[in-house]
């Protein structure tokens, strides 16, 4: 049970870590993760959402702090943005853990082969 609450801890920091660093790419490591602690891919994403909200909030408001970012340059983004959390939110529920697996490991790949391209 300690050697858990450890691999827990530590997978925690990773997801921050990665999150803080890079602006993103802390629920691509905490969909794996929580996969490997068996959740289904569906929970695995829903509950990657709920660690990555709070984690997110925490390194922006670090960055806004520190002046290294703008607010008012995202607020542009934001109408769009919540609404397609909203409608992919909605949808979820109609896709099956095998499809939801095949999109997030396409938009893994994309992002990765994108990065390396540029």
């Amino acid at each position: 049970m300690k050697n858990k609450k450890l691999i827990t801890a530590l997978c925690g920091a990773a997801i921050g870590f990665v999150n803080g660093l890079l602006g993103a790419g802390g629920g691509m490591l905490a969909v794996p993760l929580l996969k490997k602690y068996g959740f289904s891919q569906k929970a695995a994403q829903q509950n990657a959402i709920a660690i990555i909200l709070p984690v997110t909030a925490v390194s922006a408001g670090i960055y806004l702090y520190k002046d290294y970012v703008n607010l008012t340059d995202s607020f542009s983004y934001l109408p769009t943005g919540f609404l397609g959390a909203i409608t992919a939110t909605l949808l979820m529920k109609k896709f099956s853990n095998k499809w939801l697996k095949r999109i997030f490991a396409f938009f893994m790949l994309y992002a990765g082969v994108r990065l390396l391209l540029k």
